[in-house]
């Protein structure tokens, strides 16, 4: 038997079915713990489409299988000062996990893609845990790899700071 079709999509924050798949969604990676394993308060869920949609330079991809939300890719467009050119961050990326291992996250990086050519974008960057070695495999697929200048100066690394 064949598998549904998988439909791919820039979400818009004002469409409610896109808005609710993208709390569903990103819920489902907190709930996960590559998300820290904790659900998000229900105002977030219900308010994050309306707050991205007041940030310009953000953009968010849907995957969906038989009318029902499967996956999401949240992404922020930054700015690469030595090309002098917008770059996008992937911020989040979530596959339900009855949907993995279908492609599913390599369908909605390359929609990524092409909307980050489209604004002209000289890279696409990401973070991923360490231990996450399946989401590093699929993201190597992508053509992601660590990020070095030297390599004697060693890899990035990516830290925070709460405030």
């Amino acid at each position: 038997m064949q598998s549904p079709e998988v439909l791919v999509l820039q979400a818009s924050y004002t469409n409610p079915v896109h808005a609710d798949a993208i709390g569903e969604m990103l819920n489902h990676y907190a709930e996960d713990v590559m998300g820290g394993g904790q659900s998000l308060p229900a105002d977030i869920r219900e308010q994050l489409a309306s707050e991205l949609a007041k940030r310009p330079h953000a953009f968010s991809v849907l995957a969906f299988v038989a009318g029902e939300p499967v996956g999401l890719v949240n992404c922020f467009e930054g700015f690469s000062t030595f090309a002098c050119r917008p770059l996008v961050n992937i911020h989040d990326v979530v596959v339900l996990h009855s949907h993995r291992g279908q492609g599913i996250s390599q369908k909605m990086l390359a929609k990524v893609e092409e909307i980050a050519r489209q604004r002209g974008c000289c890279k696409l960057t990401l973070e991923v845990l360490e231990g996450n070695e399946a989401a590093q495999a699929a993201y190597r697929r992508q053509g992601f790899d660590d990020y070095q200048l030297d390599p004697q100066m060693g890899r990035a690394l990516f830290w925070q700071k709460g405030l």
